[in-house]
C-alpha cells in the first residue's frame, strides 16, 4: 500500500520506515512496518500522546495496529505513552525493568520538573509496566518481509540505551538520545560519560558510513555528524 507520510506529519526515511518529531520536547519516535507487524520506537511523553501516535500510525497504515514497541531509555518523553499500546510486545534494554522498579517516583518528578501535567504524568507512570522482553546484546525481529535489529548500545546517555537498525540502503539507525542534533547532548545524573563515546562507536559499527542516523531530538544526521559528536563527547568528558 502507498503510505502518504507527510500528510500525517511524518517523514519517510526508507520504504516502510518513518519518523515523527513530537511537539513540546521535540522527542523523536520511529515506525517500521512489515507485512505481519508494525514496530514503534519510543512512545511519547504521556498516555494521551501515545494514543494520538497510535491513531496516526493506524491512519498511515490502513488501520493496522502497533504490534511491537521498543523503548530507547527510561526518560519520560520517550516512554510514558507506552500504556496506549496494549497488547504490543514491549522491548527495552537490559536493566530497564530494575531501573523502573526503583525509580518510578524519579520518573514522575522529572516529567513534572520539565513542565508535564502532574496528574497526567502520575497516571502514565502508574500504568507504565517494565518491558517484558529485554535486550542484553542484539536481537533481530522479523516483522514479515522486513527485519529490524535491536541493539543494547549503552551505557551512555543513561545506564541503559537501546538503538534500532532498520536495514536497507541506506540503513536507518534510531539512536535515542545517544545522539542529539537540536542541541548539545544532555548528560543528566543517570548518564555514563565514560561509556558514551564507546556507545557511539557501536552505533557507527551498526549502521556504517552510509546509514541515516535518527537522533532522539533534532534532524536526521549522517555518520560524519555522529563521529564528530562522539569526538566532542570524548573531549568533554576526558575519555578516549
Amino acid at each position: 500500500m502507498d503510505v502518504h507520510w507527510e500528510e500525517h506529519g511524518w517523514e519517510e526515511l526508507a520504504p516502510g520506515v518513518g519518523r515523527r518529531r513530537l511537539p513540546r520536547w521535540d522527542a523523536t519516535v520511529g515506525v517500521v512496518a512489515g507485512e505481519d507487524g508494525v514496530l514503534l520506537f519510543d512512545t511519547g511523553s504521556s498516555v494521551r500522546e501515545g494514543a494520538e501516535l497510535h491513531a496516526q500510525v493506524r491512519s498511515l497504515l490502513g488501520g493496522r495496529r502497533v504490534t511491537h514497541v521498543a523503548l530507547s531509555h527510561l526518560h519520560f518523553d520517550h516512554v510514558l505513552g507506552t500504556a496506549a499500546f496494549a497488547g504490543a510486545a514491549v522491548y527495552g534494554p537490559s536493566g530497564m525493568p530494575e531501573l523502573l522498579a526503583g525509580g518510578a517516583d524519579e520518573l514522575y518528578e522529572d516529567a513534572v520538573r520539565e513542565g508535564a501535567e502532574p496528574a497526567e504524568s502520575a497516571a502514565a507512570v502508574q500504568l507504565l509496566e517494565p518491558p517484558a522482553r529485554v535486550v542484553a546484546g542484539e536481537l533481530t525481529l522479523d516483522l514479515g518481509g522486513r527485519r529490524v535489529l535491536l541493539a543494547n548500545a549503552g551505557p551512555g546517555h543513561t545506564g541503559h540505551d537501546l538503538a534500532m537498525l532498520a536495514p536497507g540502503y541506506p540503513g536507518v539507525v534510531f539512536c535515542g538520545d545517544l545522539v542529539e542534533e537540536s542541541g548539545e547532548p544532555q548528560a543528566g545524573p543517570d548518564a555514563d560519560p565514560a561509556g558514551w563515546p564507546a556507545a557511539l562507536d557501536r552505533l557507527l559499527a551498526l549502521g556504517g558510513s552510509d546509514a541515516l542516523y535518527v537522533p532522539g531530538h533534532g534532524e536526521v544526521v549522517d555518520a560524519v555528524f555522529v563521529r564528530a559528536q562522539r569526538d566532542a563527547l570524548a573531549a568533554r568528558f576526558g575519555v578516549s
